[in-house]
């Protein structure tokens, strides 16, 4: 989750790329807050074991643009 701000799911989707080369963008989904201000996105990556997980999970937590992860 993030600002809903210009090229914020560009950069979520970029760093599931550095994860997933086969990461289909067409999978993402997308959820606005109440108030319109914040942005929920959901990949889908193929995972390959338990090191990628979280290295994907502290890439997107260290990211400027996240606010969260889940």
């Amino acid at each position: 989750m993030g600002a809903k701000v210009e090229g914020f799911v560009h950069a979520v989707t970029t760093v599931a790329r550095q994860f997933d080369p086969g990461f289909d963008a067409a999978t993402v989904e997308l959820r606005e807050s109440k108030g319109g201000n914040y942005l929920g996105v959901t990949i889908t990556i193929t995972a390959t074991s338990r090191e990628q997980l979280d290295e994907l999970y502290r890439t997107l937590s260290t990211h400027p643009m996240v606010k969260v992860v889940l």
